[in-house]
């Protein structure tokens, strides 16, 4: 899907994504590694951290979508499947860790018939 069903007024939009996980704003928040006031007050949700770790996480769900066939089957990949290479971690731990540039480049290494 494209990035904006994500947004309102330019900004990556908590509810939206929720919405379209079929999650709270709550646990969208949890899951880009962001507290629960990041998703909840006008001023944190426009905050370079917040926006940032937001568009990570729809980035990489969005790169993977099409390999899955739909963005929730893309976010129960995101969430729970451990990555070769990786110590076992999953993209979101991954991204809620600041390395979101090396799950893409992973993603992109899988899919060009690289194995990591």
């Amino acid at each position: 899907m494209g990035l904006v069903q994500y947004s309102d007024n330019g900004l990556f939009a908590p509810h939206k994504i929720a919405q379209a996980f079929r999650t709270t704003s709550e646990e969208v928040a949890r899951t880009a590694g962001l507290g629960r006031d990041a998703v909840q007050r006008k001023d944190r949700i426009r905050s370079d951290k917040t926006q940032r770790r937001l568009r990570e996480m729809v980035e990489v769900i969005n790169k993977v979508e099409p390999r899955f066939g739909s963005q929730l089957m893309a976010y129960a990949w995101y969430r729970s499947e451990p990555l070769p290479g990786f110590s076992g971690q999953t993209a979101m731990q991954l991204v809620r860790g600041g390395r979101a540039d090396d799950v893409l480049d992973y993603v992109d290494a899988v899919d060009a018939g690289v194995h990591a």
